[in-house]
């Protein structure tokens, strides 16, 4: 096999096996509904193996950015309809990541009166806001009750994004929200069944994996991890921990068959990584690093190698809308724009030039 053979992840079937990764764009306004610019930014990518959008939530309460899209309005459903409707005309496949953002926000972004998370811990640092940077709040440590709502909501949303067309749907575990929050030691300080020891931390996320692959079927299912990315306060430190607590999330997610498994890891080739591969049994989709730009090279040698059966690329897929076509014939590539990544507009969004015919 090679980077630019098919491969099946599920019920997903990919002409290549370069995956654009989750990107956060923050085009959607303040209603969260993606509109025409989204699905044009989208359709350019279509050549890649496997689209999956930036987080999308699935609950005002758990929105971390404005600008964020959501997947919870008719309006939202229908924007989105349009973005997969318009990537299936042009031949591409796209999925949905859902993304419970937990603490990782503000009530001047979500417009609610509160913030949630596993336990009543503030993240150090301020947050943007319209109102300007504000310090993280304490957020609400939510009951078992609320838990129970929470896993609804990200049920709820599975189904909008399949009654919207999309393929798929992916669980955002990773990079410091929600259910990565569930997942830390240090960030999930509770003293119930959902906090403690590996297992209890793991336990909210196989509840949820669970019960969306039930509602949507598993093989449209993939979820999200990053095991020591130490981010946002939301740290994991202790390898034994590490070890434990992924090995119990990954044990109970064995038996449903999901689509992939997604690590976003800095030593995508290491121990870690290829034993939580060995646990999950199923596909594997390996990003190598956060704010790093997975090459061209590193990205062959990794599936020629067979430490995964995709590579998720982020800040070339988002510069270089026919990345697939660049890589291929080893074309010189766009450099991304970090200015431009998070702003309003098409700058930088969808105006990154294509190869020259």
């Amino acid at each position: 096999m090679d980077l630019f053979s098919s491969v099946s992840l599920g019920n997903l079937h990919l002409p290549n096996r370069v995956v654009m990764a989750p990107l956060t764009r923050l085009r959607a306004g303040s209603d969260g509904v993606p509109g025409a610019l989204t699905a044009e930014y989208y359709v350019q990518r279509v050549s890649l193996g496997l689209i999956i959008t930036e987080g999308t939530y699935p609950s005002p309460e758990s929105k971390s950015y404005a600008g964020q899209p959501g997947i919870v309005t008719p309006e939202q459903i229908d924007g989105w309809r349009r973005v997969a409707d318009a990537v299936h005309a042009n031949g591409g496949r796209i999925v949905m990541q859902l993304m419970h953002g937990g603490r990782v926000s503000h009530s001047a972004i979500t417009g609610t009166e509160r913030i949630v998370a596993p336990s009543a811990i503030a993240i150090t640092g301020e947050v943007r806001t319209p109102a300007g940077k504000l310090p993280y709040p304490v957020p609400h440590a939510l009951s078992i009750d609320e838990l129970a709502m929470v896993r609804d909501e990200l049920v709820a949303a599975a189904r909008n994004a399949i009654e919207a067309g999309f393929d798929g749907v992916e669980i955002h575990s990773a990079n410091g929200y929600l259910l990565h929050e569930f997942l830390s030691p240090v960030s999930n300080q509770r003293d119930d069944v959902y906090g403690g020891s590996p297992e209890n931390r793991a336990r909210f996320g196989i509840e949820v994996t669970k019960a969306v692959a039930a509602a949507v079927g598993a093989g449209r299912v993939g979820i999200r991890i990053s095991p020591e990315h130490n981010i946002l306060d939301v740290l994991e430190t202790d390898a034994a921990d590490v070890s434990a607590t992924y090995g119990a999330l990954l044990e109970a997610l064995e038996p449903l068959g999901l689509a992939y498994l997604s690590v976003l890891h800095k030593e995508p080739a290491g121990d870690l990584v290829r034993t939580l591969r060995s646990m999950f049994g199923g596909a594997l989709v390996i990003n190598s690093g956060f704010g790093t730009v997975t090459t061209r090279d590193e990205a062959i040698d990794l599936i020629d190698d067979a430490h995964a059966d995709a590579v998720a690329v982020g800040r070339l897929a988002l510069a270089n809308p026919d990345l697939v076509e660049r890589w291929r014939g080893a074309h010189p590539e766009n450099e991304p724009n970090p200015a431009t990544f998070y702003a309003e507009g098409a700058e930088g969004y969808t105006d990154y030039p294509r190869l020259a015919v």
